[in-house]
């Protein structure tokens, strides 16, 4: 067994990644790891950081690699962007951070997920950073992909980069069926609708109501009879993902807000008790956005999954328009796609494709959901 393990359909990514370990001298300070959604950018890094700090250039069993891989180990930190953006505070303070000299380990190793997320004033400050290392200091990047609008090219110039490729689905079906014991028909079928996202095929495959939302989502394209439809299901599928974001955030909110409590003195009693209850509300208040912002980046990323599905199906349709022996994306939907392929013409189904997609870049650029969704169905019920 060994750091690896997870990295699924990766050998030229993991051959290359093994020898800048076994090879020092083949070593540099800052990497960026892209590849489509799903293909394990952070896995790859987080892997990565194992084999750097491991004395044995990543055993998998040995304390070092344990904690890395856990995201307890003291000198790797790992930013997961929560919010819609990274913040310079947040970007300046783990900059610093990785500046010492390691504690434990081998190296300071700062993981950056979804570095696309960077503001211009977070870039400027990592940007820096990685002009000017300090010695025994490595940043992983992880984006979607390398262009400009990702990644800003002053620290893509900077950065070796590290191209992940989408997994087959052969190759995530052998990961859910062996490394998560998963029974091969279920690990088959969520590997086969998955896109080529690991995380999403175990979701599905785990989740009953995760395959409910998928099914909803695929429903919608044969279910729109008229503008009313149109109205009635981009007001279902935006108050689903809603509650999806609502549900994920209660428990941890509650539990932010009684750790902040705890730690401002909630109920203490004698002097300077004024000066600390300004400082908590200070607090509670930026705590507050975080969790609001937070709750508004689950609520797309429930949303761009309907609309992923629904993409998905349309190039299905296309596919099987033409006649091109590709694997289609949702093969369990084969039937509502050669209905919807014998009644649409192939300029109506792409027209459709756009809208979806359409739909995506506007929620991508703050577009009310609401409006956004609405635009597009109406769209799909026009074609």
């Amino acid at each position: 067994m060994t750091v690896w393990r997870d990295v699924v359909g990766q050998p030229a990514a993991v051959a290359e990644l093994s020898a800048a370990v076994a090879d020092p001298s083949s070593m540099t300070h800052a990497w960026l790891f892209t590849g489509p959604p799903g293909s394990g950018r952070s896995t790859a890094a987080r892997a990565f950081a194992a084999a750097l700090q491991c004395p044995q250039g990543g055993c998998g069993e040995c304390n070092s690699c344990r904690t890395v891989l856990a995201g307890t180990h003291a000198d790797v930190r790992e930013v997961v962007p929560e919010g819609l953006s990274i913040s310079v505070a947040e970007m300046r303070r783990l900059v610093q951070l990785a500046a010492r000299r390691p504690s434990t380990g081998r190296r300071q190793i700062l993981i950056i997920q979804d570095a696309d997320r960077l503001g211009e004033r977070a870039a400027n400050a990592l940007l820096k950073a990685v002009e000017e290392p300090a010695p025994d200091t490595v940043f992983l990047l992880c984006a979607p992909s390398d262009h400009p609008e990702d990644v800003p090219i002053t620290i893509r110039s900077r950065c070796r980069p590290v191209p992940l490729r989408t997994p087959s689905a052969e190759a995530i079906a052998e990961v859910l069926a062996t490394r998560d014991g998963l029974d091969p028909e279920t690990a088959t079928w969520a590997a086969s609708v998955s896109g080529g996202h690991v995380g999403r095929a175990r979701w599905l495959a785990r989740d009953e109501e995760a395959r409910r939302r998928r099914a909803e989502a695929l429903d919608l394209p044969m279910k729109i009879r008229g503008i009313g439809d149109a109205f009635a299901y981009a007001g279902k599928l935006v108050a689903a993902a809603k509650a999806e974001a609502t549900e994920i955030a209660e428990g941890r909110d509650a539990a932010e807000r009684e750790e902040l409590a705890v730690a401002m003195g909630a109920g203490g009693v004698g002097k300077g008790i004024a000066a600390a209850a300004r400082s908590a509300k200070a607090a509670e208040r930026e705590l507050e956005k975080r969790q609001k912002s937070r709750t508004t980046r689950n609520q797309r990323d429930a949303l761009d999954r309907a609309i992923i599905d629904l993409a998905g199906f349309f190039r299905d349709v296309l596919v099987t328009r033409s006649g091109a022996q590709v694997p289609l994306t949702n093969p369990d939907r084969l039937a509502d796609i050669r209905r919807a392929a014998g009644e649409w013409t192939p300029e109506s189904t792409l027209r459709r494709l756009e809208a979806v997609l359409a739909c995506r870049e506007a929620l991508n650029a703050n577009v009310k959901p609401e409006i956004a969704v609405e635009n597009m169905l109406l769209s799909l019920h026009r074609g």
